[in-house]
């Protein structure tokens, strides 16, 4: 008998939900948990496999056919040159975070117009301020403002929503810019991102991170914005080349950053970044929600009934592209 891996902790999935995965697929075995508490789970003999799945294991599943990935990013399977080149469907979480990823976002972007940075370390040194100035500027509106926004997927596209409607024009960079979106006033492929740059208010990336946006935004992209330009990183810390974010951000190349991805993970302790009063840092959480689970087990319900039915999967990934 052929396994069903259920890469989550119990309480991740309700008994109803666990009924239902075991009646779509009555001919194999479902094992629940992660790998460290699945004692005795032989992942030779795993044809499927949903959750948490961390490409170590899936080095292991040598008969797995498809990994349904809780997360959107799965960079982590993409690196392992075996995984890409091994006969197995992978497919992600998109679509889970557009709605939390796109609101955090809109918290950095609101936090630097309203100069809460400023304030909130006012308010704990219990110091008035007439009028914050917390990256070398007054508080502003964001309407009226542009967005570089680079990766218009799932969450670029929910992103692009929100802030068109407040106002902000919106300038999309995407592999292929033939692919509208609503939301975005312009779209351009990753060979204009020099060439529009320079408008640039909020520098906004959501994009994954493959061989192609690997340390994409440098000290070219970074000298090219304005002075008082805010970027925004939600995607992955590697897309930008840190250090030099770092010297851009100490010697005003740009205005300021909201970061939730790093680099190295957690931030190291002694990374200027912390410190900055132009930075707001937080720790990789702008995916998480009280829905997460729910969300992501609809796409996996969803993609359990179409694989049982010899039906196409949704979200699958290019393990080539990375995404």
């Amino acid at each position: 008998m052929t396994t069903l891996w259920l890469c989550l902790d119990d309480d991740d999935i309700t008994g109803t939900q666990l009924a239902r995965v075991r009646a779509i697929v009555p001919a194999m075995g479902v094992v629940l948990g992660r790998a460290s508490d699945t004692a005795g789970l032989d992942l030779a003999h795993v044809e499927v496999a949903a959750g948490w799945v961390t490409a170590e294991a899936a080095l292991q599943m040598r008969n797995v056919r498809w990994i349904q990935h809780w997360a959107a990013g799965v960079d982590s399977f993409t690196r392992q040159a075996e995984l890409v080149a091994r006969d197995f469907i992978l497919t992600n979480g998109s679509g889970v975070h557009g709605i939390p990823i796109s609101e955090h976002i809109l918290a950095f972007l609101l936090a630097f117009a309203r100069g809460l940075p400023c304030a909130i370390r006012a308010q704990a040194e219990h110091r008035w301020v007439e009028v914050p100035d917390p990256c070398g500027q007054h508080v502003f509106e964001l309407h009226g403002k542009t967005m570089v926004l680079v990766g218009v997927g799932a969450i670029g596209a929910r992103t692009a929503q929100v802030a068109s409607a407040l106002g902000i024009r919106v300038i999309g960079v995407r592999r292929d810019p033939s692919q509208d979106a609503p939301g975005v006033a312009e779209m351009v492929g990753p060979d204009r991102l020099l060439a529009v740059l320079p408008q640039a208010d909020f520098v906004v990336l959501t994009v994954p991170l493959t061989a192609e946006t690997r340390g994409m935004i440098g000290e070219r992209e970074l000298r090219a914005m304005k002075p008082t330009t805010v970027v925004v990183n939600i995607g992955r810390g590697g897309t930008i080349q840190e250090d030099v974010l770092v010297r851009a951000l100490q010697e005003g190349w740009i205005g300021g950053a909201g970061l939730d991805v790093f680099e190295t993970e957690p931030l190291p302790e002694d990374s200027p970044l912390w410190d900055m009063p132009n930075v707001i840092v937080t720790s990789h959480y702008a995916g998480h929600n009280p829905s997460y689970n729910e969300r992501a087990m609809a796409i996996f319900f969803d993609n359990l009934r179409r694989y049982t039915s010899d039906m196409p999967l949704l979200n699958v990934v290019d393990k080539t592209v990375g995404y």
